[in-house]
């Protein structure tokens, strides 16, 4: 089989619109994309892709799913050959074995150091929010740097205090093990074999991860009098679950703005992606000051294939706005440069700047990179062999575009710019084009002598989706696409306790009282699972299931929580909530709770209500079967009294007329 953690960065890699794209031609259409459905013949555009939940699903057929569930569809693959397809379309090596108790061990392990993690963010987030020395030094560093409270707990800023062994010592107590405190980075061991917190006395960054898990942190040093910033990061070592090239910071909170503005910009650090939050610029993420990589740009590319590099104008900026290009050019990407006047970086710019006017800066003043490339390297120089160096370093950028039509406008203009026959530039491209070419058969060639050595394990037929009734599979919808909300506040437990109920508890709590159950098994684990992570902070019902492990579950995800009219209207209704106040969107949510709240009753009732349907039926066949037996007959008629009391009870609570 295919490692867990593979499958995850298959899954990662996947973009759903450059994964239909291969078979379905698709037009923008607000937020998503449409096109012609590819399962059934229509003429009229019924099949929608949402970038930013990652599925797609056809309105006229019903079909659809995330990327994996798309290929095993269209290309009636299983699931473990869908993945391989997918990992070749994005380069991804695997290796299909049977894990051993080692790799097991390896991916309880991973599971744990996300546990530590969280752990660890929740306590710098107490100690800047409760602790003297946390308000006095964290919370006023970023209060002095002009971040409001909401931001802060947005991106869950945190503070480390200056006791070195502070963390690490809370961290025992609470029964974490010194193994996977280690492993996280969190904390090293000295010469002495003491463990010593690594951020000690800065303010904590968190790196949450695609799927909102917090994967590492960095952080930043300040000195004891919380003035004069020491400019210096410390960042989590690379770990089982960190890789820093495989990261970007905020891209949890950028990525449906990201799809819903069709561009990302990209931004060097922290507190530039903070700032332009703040200004209301939120499809923003940071690589902190490293070079793109292409596990990076394959994360930004689900999103959108347009990506503006916005860098401050001195020379590390400059710098910063030339490094990885080529890369982001040969992958696809629409690629534009800004550079912000002398002095000003996106965080001191966004400070002097409303969002609306950042944004009109950003339209009327970034470049088309190759425009910008060419400006940057040739103006004012005069020395023949530095301009031939520039142009083929020109040239070879322009070879890595993949549009034809796009590469020969780009040759023609230089040609008129650099005043170079445009023949002599047609031969230099096309020597890098071959070039490139040639390196990426030499990458396949290897690719596919790996996967020769391969085993591919025998995959057992997936058994149908059960038929369930209408109102489970409205339960389970409720449960998909809004178990996470919390419709009942302060509930008192047996023990005297309170507790929030959300919907999937609720559901799940009302069930077990009655002694009722879904039917289909598949709903039941659904039920399970959500109730299960009903306790994660992040924990998002609709994500969580359209990207689950097991494929028909996602499908089932997909199926049940789309309809028309939230494809086509989700990008007016996220504009109609900017044009509201806040006691307005509070309203409307209180209630968007309260119908929910009464739909869930609602619902639970015609549940109970089928439930007793089928029972009356069940006891008048029993019934008519015991007419000879005088005292089972006189219990079952009993039993059938009592629940056609109930049915006449629950039938008036629900508003139905039934006759007596």
């Amino acid at each position: 089989m295919i490692d867990s953690a593979t499958v995850e960065r298959i899954k990662d890699a996947a973009n759903i619109v450059e994964v239909v794209s291969e078979f379905v031609t698709l037009r923008r259409s607000g937020a998503n994309y449409k096109g012609l459905c590819p399962f059934h013949d229509e003429k009229t555009p019924s099949f929608y892709v949402s970038p930013g939940r990652g599925m797609c699903h056809c309105f006229g057929c019903g079909k659809g799913g995330n990327p994996v569930g798309f290929i095993m569809e269209h290309e009636q693959m299983t699931y473990p050959e869908a993945l391989r397809w997918l990992a070749k379309k994005y380069h991804i090596e695997i290796q299909e074995r049977e894990l051993t108790d080692n790799e097991k061990r390896e991916q309880s392990e991973r599971e744990s150091m996300f546990i530590v993690n969280e752990w660890a963010m929740k306590y710098f987030q107490d100690k800047m929010q409760n602790d003297p020395d946390g308000i006095a030094i964290g919370m006023q560093y970023f209060r002095s740097r002009g971040f409001r409270d909401d931001l802060i707990k947005k991106f869950q800023l945190g503070y480390d205090l200056m006791d070195r062994r502070a963390l690490a010592t809370e961290a025992l107590r609470k029964g974490y093990k010194e193994e996977f405190i280690l492993k996280t980075g969190i904390c090293y061991k000295n010469d002495r074999g003491e463990l010593i917190d690594r951020y000690a006395g800065r303010v904590i960054f968190p790196w949450i991860g695609i799927s909102g898990k917090v994967v590492g942190f960095g952080g930043r040093l300040l000195d004891s009098r919380t003035k004069g910033v020491n400019q210096k990061y410390v960042n989590s070592p690379d770990s089982e679950i960190y890789h820093k090239d495989r990261e970007l910071y905020g891209i949890y909170q950028a990525k449906k703005a990201i799809a819903k503005e069709d561009r990302v910009f990209m931004v060097e650090g922290y507190t530039d992606v903070l700032a332009m939050h703040q200004c209301g610029i939120e499809n923003v993420v940071a690589n902190s000051g490293t070079a793109l990589s292409i596990h990076q740009i394959h994360i930004l590319h689900r999103f959108t294939s347009n990506i503006t590099l916005l860098y401050d104008g001195d020379a590390a900026g400059i710098h910063a706005a030339m490094r990885g290009t080529d890369m982001l050019l040969s992958e696809g990407m629409n690629l534009k440069v800004l550079l912000l006047p002398d002095g000003d970086d996106p965080d001191s710019f966004s400070r002097k700047h409303s969002a609306t006017d950042f944004r009109k800066y950003i339209e009327e003043h970034q470049t088309d990179f190759i425009q910008f490339k060419t400006d940057l390297l040739l103006r004012n120089e005069r020395d023949p062999l530095k301009r031939s160096e520039a142009i083929n370093s020109i040239i070879r950028s322009i070879s890595f575009v993949n549009n034809p039509i796009l590469r020969d406008t780009y040759l023609h203009d230089c040609s008129v710019r650099m005043g170079i026959n445009e023949a002599t530039l047609i031969n230099t491209l096309n020597g890098f084009i071959r070039n490139n070419r040639e390196e990426r058969t030499s990458e396949e060639t290897r690719t596919e002598q790996q996967a020769k050595h391969v085993q591919h394990p025998i995959q057992q037929p997936v058994t149908p989706l059960q038929q369930a009734s209408k109102v489970e599979r409205m339960l389970v919808e409720l449960i998909i696409r809004h178990g996470d909300t919390i419709i009942y506040n302060n509930v008192e437990t047996e023990d005297g306790e309170t507790m929030n109920l959300n919907i999937a508890q609720y559901i799940d709590y009302n069930l077990g009282v009655d002694g009722l159950k879904f039917v289909n098994p598949l709903f039941a684990k659904i039920l399970a699972e959500a109730v299960a992570h009903s306790g994660d902070e992040k924990f998002c019902a609709e994500q969580f299931f359209i990207h689950h492990e097991d494929i028909n579950i996602a499908n089932v995800a997909t199926e049940l929580c789309v309809d028309k009219y939230r494809l086509l209207d989700e990008q007016k209704t996220a504009a109609d909530k900017t044009q509201k106040n806040a006691d307005e969107i509070r309203a409307e949510e209180a209630n968007r709770i309260e119908a929910l709240r009464q739909q869930t009753e609602h619902l639970l009732n015609d549940f109970r209500m089928d439930y007793l349907e089928m029972h009356l039926k069940d006891l008048q066949l029993q019934i008519s079967q015991s007419a000879s037996d005088i005292k089972r007959l006189k219990e079952l008629m009993e039993e059938y009294k009592t629940a056609h009391e109930l049915r006449s009870k629950l039938a008036r609570l629900l508003g139905n007329n039934i006759i007596v």
